[in-house]
């Protein structure tokens, strides 16, 4: 159930749910029922051109550099309606390049950054990655030591990032590096846009339990990148990067409840399918699973009240990344338990996607919900593990004592 708006904000709904009607096959399940070709191709070649072409690709960006210049209200809706309908808001890219380093530009970035990078982002000519974790500060990201030191017009960076994202896709890469050793921990840290074209810059794969290489170690060697791309100040990196993070969450309130009931049901199916006097102790588990879905909505539902009120996203938001990682490992773990020896076995198309739940219109079977399984243990440890958002909450919200350093 979805929450319920003014008549103008519906009016909107209605305009995109017949631009979905225009551009989608009468017999359209969702991007989860095509193959991983034909999903990649889809996404970027097909659908992505037609949402740039309609104000839909970065809704929230002025018109003047390519966005549709939405309202926050209008992206919520829109954002339901894309979800509803098993659509992607992008490419494969686009949540690196649009949602994060896109809508940082456009809070920190000088007026000719502005007018040279989002251009290009919305364009395709420039596909983004992200720098941040490195093997020695993930979590910590502030005792980072890739560096990048200033030589004439450019800056020369070295050292090692990992877990790059789709790096395999990109040609630019936004990258935090100490560009002063000396400074204190959080200091001393620069946004660069750093491309990714060059000798300098090596992207390895890492194979994952699934089998499947999402991620990439990245390795710089001398890389070369101009002065001028400094985003925000030098030696403020800090404050760009938490920013970033802020829009890496923002639009999952909305989406994520969706998701997660798409799935539920989904779930619910299976069970129905395997046994209908399915294990008592089984149907508790799915009727707590459902209400947890419930509650996630109504968590989302209140991100979103302050997002429309303009409230800017803070330590309270580590609440909802907590909740919906730890509750995925437990429904996952119990698609596991219906499919009993089945889940030995993996039959139908594998996950389509590394990351949350599979994709609207996946097919009901064992490789689905093993990828979804594997992917909820991962989702406990990206975007900030499980342990450290319960520091945040427990420090920044609950205002607790900092845990005494042995």
């Amino acid at each position: 159930m979805l929450p319920t708006y003014s008549e103008e904000a519906e009016n909107f709904r209605t305009t995109v749910q017949a631009f979905l009607s225009r551009n989608l096959p009468a017999d359209w399940e969702g991007i989860g029922s095509l193959n991983p070709d034909e999903a990649y191709a889809f996404a970027n070649d097909i659908w992505r051109p037609l949402l740039a072409e309609n104000g839909y690709l970065a809704p929230a960006w002025p018109k003047n550099f390519g966005g549709g210049g939405l309202s926050e209200l209008e992206q919520v809706i829109l954002a339901e309606e894309f979800m509803k309908a098993g659509v992607p808001s992008g490419g494969s890219n686009d949540a690196f390049s649009i949602q994060m380093v896109g809508n940082t530009i456009l809070h920190w970035g000088s007026e000719e950054q502005k007018s040279t990078f989002l251009p290009k982002i919305i364009s395709g000519e420039h596909v983004w990655c992200q720098g941040y974790s490195e093997p020695d500060a993930g979590s910590d990201l502030g005792g980072l030591g890739c560096s990048a030191i200033l030589d004439g017009d450019e800056w020369i960076i070295n050292g090692q990032k990992i877990w790059t994202s789709a790096g395999q896709f990109a040609n630019w890469i936004f990258v935090l590096c100490r560009t002063d050793k000396d400074a204190p921990k959080h200091r001393g840290i620069s946004f660069l846009l750093c491309p990714v074209d060059q000798l300098g810059v090596e992207m390895r794969p890492i194979e994952m339990i699934s089998g499947e290489s999402d991620f990439n170690e990245t390795f710089f060697t001398n890389a070369r990148t101009d002065k001028e791309n400094v985003v925000g100040e030098i030696n403020g990196g800090w404050a760009v990067a938490m920013t970033l993070l802020g829009y890496e969450r923002g639009e999952s309130a909305a989406t994520m409840p969706i998701m997660f009931r798409y799935e539920m049901d989904k779930l619910i199916k299976l069970a129905i399918e395997k046994n209908k006097h399915i294990k008592p102790a089984y149907r508790q588990r799915l009727a707590q699973s459902y209400i947890e879905v419930e509650i996630m909505r109504l968590l989302g539902m209140r991100t979103l009240t302050g997002f429309l009120k303009g409230k800017q996203p803070g330590p309270q938001e580590s609440m909802f990344k907590l909740y919906w990682s730890e509750y995925h490992k437990r429904i996952t773990e119990l698609a596991l338990d219906i499919l009993g020896s089945e889940s030995l076995v993996t039959s139908g198309a594998k996950a389509s996607t590394s990351f949350h739940a599979d994709n609207p219109g996946a097919p009901n079977k064992s490789a689905s919900w093993i990828g979804a399984f594997y992917n909820a243990r991962a989702g406990t440890i990206y975007a900030g593990t499980s342990q450290v958002q319960r520091n945040i909450l427990g420090e920044m919200v609950l205002g607790l004592p900092k845990e005494p350093k042995v």
